[in-house]
């Protein structure tokens, strides 16, 4: 039998896809220490007290110079510190540190992720799932503080408004829920904003609905903002209805994401508003060929898909495309679906009866 011919390798090519996987494999290891850095509050001694040594950084911080230098040296060779080869200090720009914030919880986000990666490996094998709650308990704190910062930027001053007659509404006093809430972010954020409304967050992952109930106490606000531990699909309605049920980057991690539609839809006031806020995503394959759809898909694959398979074995992901979210709206019994706004990381939109 002859052999199978052998390709042969465009050398360029060759090299510039190891090139690209050294990259990678650099900013894998980044990761870690950024999440590091956080922890120790490195970024933040360089921040508060200006460029320093590695010696002096880590008299600072009362950590080990030996682990200091080499931290430095990576943060500086991907770009996140800057260093003067004059004075031998390593400095943050300001602006990486106004970023940092939301990094560090989306790189936190990730390392715990990883920590299932002998889970996912098998459930690619079995098709089975993995709940939320089986994950690092990481994950839970890097997903508000990678979420969080979006939300307090852009939640109250264009999604809000981007929903049709929801502002006026709410600041008239409306009743609010927000479904698959985690932490409460996103709820104590619209609580601060309108303080004539009530707010209901709902969540199945009780430890998440703890550190919500503790959030709303430590801002406040507790007596216009209370959160419960309760399905998706199941989640309590009062009589008059909901004036909006909201979903936070969460529908697509739900087993049923048509019965929790259809929940909200049952839930809803004559004239109620349920508002999606989604991962960004494109219409085709193609079009998720980029950082963001890189990074929603790996997410995608670590997090959202076992949860929602663990759930029922059906799952959106977090590249469903606008199309597939309107048909399981419209399943739900939402006639009225259009994207209200975007970012580049995100979609909102505005769904009725």
């Amino acid at each position: 039998m002859a052999l199978a011919e052998q390709p042969v390798l465009d050398s360029d090519k060759l090299q510039a896809f190891v090139n690209k996987a050294v990259g990678d494999w650099g900013s894998l290891t980044s990761a870690t220490l950024l999440v590091i850095g956080d922890e120790l509050n490195l970024y933040g001694a360089l921040t508060d007290d200006g460029p320093a040594t590695p010696t002096e950084l880590a008299q600072r911080t009362g950590t080990a110079e030996p682990y200091v230098h080499p931290w430095l040296v990576n943060q500086a060779a991907g770009g996140y510190l800057d260093f003067d080869a004059t004075t031998g200090r390593y400095s943050l720009p300001p602006e990486h540190a106004a970023a940092l914030g939301a990094l560090s919880g989306r790189y936190q986000m990730l390392i715990s992720a990883m920590r299932a990666e002998p889970r996912i490996t098998e459930a690619f094998r079995t098709g089975q799932g993995m709940h939320w709650g089986e994950h690092d308990t990481g994950l839970f704190s890097g997903v508000e503080r990678f979420f969080r910062p979006s939300y307090e930027q852009f939640l109250v001053q264009e999604w809000i408004p981007a929903l049709e007659g929801v502002q006026a509404k709410l600041e008239r006093g409306a009743l609010v829920a927000d479904v698959g809430c985690g932490h409460g972010a996103s709820t104590i954020i619209l609580a601060r904003a309108y303080p004539n409304s009530t707010f209901l967050g709902f969540d199945n992952h009780a430890p998440s609905i703890e550190r919500a109930r503790r959030a709303a106490a430590e801002a406040g606000i507790a007596d216009r903002l209370s959160f419960e531990v309760a399905p998706s699909s199941d989640f309590p309605s009062p009589l008059s209805g909901y004036d909006l049920v909201a979903f936070f980057d969460c529908l697509h991690d739900m087993g049923d994401p048509t019965a929790a539609l259809r929940r909200a839809t049952q839930t809803l006031a004559p004239g109620g508003t349920v508002m999606l806020v989604e991962p960004m995503a494109g219409e085709t394959d193609a079009e998720n060929h980029n950082p963001v759809g890189r990074v929603y898909s790996g997410a995608s694959v670590l997090i959202c898909t076992p949860h929602a398979i663990a759930e029922s074995g059906h799952a959106l992901g977090t590249i469903a495309s606008d199309a597939t979210l309107r048909g399981v709206a419209a399943a739900a019994g939402l006639s009225h679906f259009r994207r209200a706004t975007a970012t580049p990381f995100n979609r909102i939109f505005e769904a009725r009866v």
